[in-house]
């Protein structure tokens, strides 16, 4: 699909991946629409965009709650491409997690991507054409000791993008996952002990820049990939875990967070 004069929109957009993924459509002549919860960071991402000389606008909205969805499917049409990148929540274990936190990081990135993507299948499906962009983590499929409902969340997001395209399949409507290894952007910041639970033996994996992940987007979506992990070395990880099990796991665990 060519982005060029498209409508795109993209959640978790008021920095990090979600920022530069929507610079980098709004650059390729698509008409980008960035949800995020603070206003006065959207606001300076639609500036920047715009002093480019692209075309963008801001939606303030809590994925984490339904009514706010809803209200947003309303306030904008059904796009061309949507961009489910929005994500919270703390690396802990589980007996450490309070249930308020837990069902956070349920509802973002799975309940809010869930539910964003019924708004608009519809309308999608109708028109026979649309592409859908689940940016995932690393832990959706390598899991790690100490990060049970961040990455419980994660597989949920994997398991619905794997539903999505068998359902999708002939209909005109796409579905890629990106899965960055660890990025440089605000997150760890936002979370902190999240980066000190990276195993040892994960950290032979390069960190990739925001940059790199909104280009990887992009490219999903005009090459039509249904999946991009990267860089390489995450992905030789991922074959491992798949055709080495036992060993991966144990390895993962040893050089991990334990108590």
């Amino acid at each position: 699909m060519q982005v060029e004069g498209k409508k795109v929109l993209v959640t978790g957009a008021s920095q990090g991946i979600g920022a530069e993924a929507a610079f980098r459509f709004a650059a390729h002549g698509a008409h980008v629409h960035l949800v995020a919860r603070s206003a006065e960071l959207l606001d300076l991402q639609v500036k920047r965009i715009k002093e480019f000389g692209g075309s963008a606008t801001a939606h303030q909205a809590d994925l984490a709650d339904a009514e706010q969805i809803r209200a947003l499917a309303q306030d904008v049409p059904a796009p061309d491409v949507l961009v489910n990148n929005a994500g919270v929540g703390r690396w802990l274990f589980l007996d450490d997690t309070s249930s308020d936190e837990l069902v956070t990081m349920t509802a973002v990135p799975y309940m809010a991507a869930l539910l964003l993507t019924r708004e608009y299948l519809g309308a999608m499906r109708s028109r026979g054409s649309g592409w859908i962009v689940n940016v995932n983590s690393p832990v959706s499929r390598l899991p790690i000791p100490g990060c049970v409902g961040y990455q419980s969340a994660r597989w949920a997001l994997r398991g619905l993008t794997a539903s999505l395209r068998l359902d999708l399949r002939g209909t005109g409507v796409g579905v890629s996952e990106v899965v960055p290894g660890k990025v440089s952007s605000e997150y760890f910041n936002n979370n902190p002990g999240a980066e000190e639970r990276i195993p040892a033996i994960a950290r032979m994996i390069p960190t990739v820049t925001p940059q790199q992940c909104a280009k990887a987007i992009v490219d999903a979506v005009e090459k039509e990939r249904a999946e991009h992990l990267f860089p390489w070395q995450l992905k030789a990880f991922e074959i491992s875990g798949r055709l080495f099990p036992g060993l991966t796991s144990y390895l993962t665990w040893k050089t991990g967070t334990h108590r």
